[in-house]
């Protein structure tokens, strides 16, 4: 089970704390076991700091606190500090990534939404789609619709979710594509194979959580030569 620690503490020398966490960092490189470390600001009163820190179990976290370094940070952050620091101790009961969440519906919706009437619950209006076996990209919700027409012409498909890693307002999915061709596809009449895929989506949100750019990549050339469609 993720494991999170806040600390919750005030300091007026930022900058003195920042030096000496840069410094915990490099003595303790190859060794730390923390995952993720968020230090942030209270706007109302800019002496008011919390640090969450994750880690992947409360025993990984436990072998970081056991670390010398770490013992000799604590002590040191304690004489930056205005008081003692709190410590809470956390056990992760979810953790959900909107952005990674929003990454899949769009995959969802693209299989299975009957009109595609929802797609501006993920996508923003002028979302700019790359992917390199078209000869342009596309821009636009309606062009978006167009382009997603066109393979559910060609074939009935669904997405699986392999993996995701969301960074800052980054989301790359790695996917499967399974389908059917049981449509006309670039000129090619049905075939009825089943067929399948593989590729990774990287998407772009703003801040209202609506994706606003992807890069498509995947084998499209594979693809088609299972199709016949090119020699293989």
């Amino acid at each position: 089970m993720t494991f999170t620690q806040i600390i919750d503490f005030r300091t007026s020398r930022i900058d003195d704390l920042n030096r000496l966490v840069d410094r915990w960092i490099e003595q303790t490189a190859g060794r730390r076991t923390a995952t993720h470390s968020v230090l942030g600001e209270d706007r109302a009163d800019s002496s008011h700091l919390v640090e969450i820190v994750e880690f992947s179990s409360y025993d990984v976290a436990m072998r970081n606190s056991q670390l010398p370094e770490t013992e000799r940070i604590f002590r040191e952050m304690v004489a930056l500090c205005d008081g003692m620091p709190t410590f809470t101790d956390l056990d992760v009961v979810r953790d959900e990534s909107l952005y990674k969440a929003a990454s899949r519906r769009f995959l969802a919706m693209a299989a299975e939404e009957p009109e595609l009437a929802r797609l501006d619950e993920v996508l923003a209006e002028g979302y700019h789609g790359h992917d390199p076996t078209n000869g342009q990209d596309v821009i636009g919700m309606d062009a978006v619709r167009r382009e997603i027409g066109r393979w559910r012409d060609g074939f009935d498909f669904a997405f699986t979710v392999e993996d995701q890693i969301a960074e800052g307002d980054r989301v790359c999915t790695r996917w499967t594509w399974r389908g059917s061709h049981v449509g006309d596809f670039l000129g090619l009449q049905p075939t009825g194979m089943d067929v399948s895929t593989t590729g990774t989506l990287v998407h772009r949100f703003r801040d209202d959580g609506k994706i606003v750019e992807g890069w498509w990549q995947y084998d499209a050339l594979g693809l088609m030569a299972r199709l016949g469609a090119v020699e293989g």
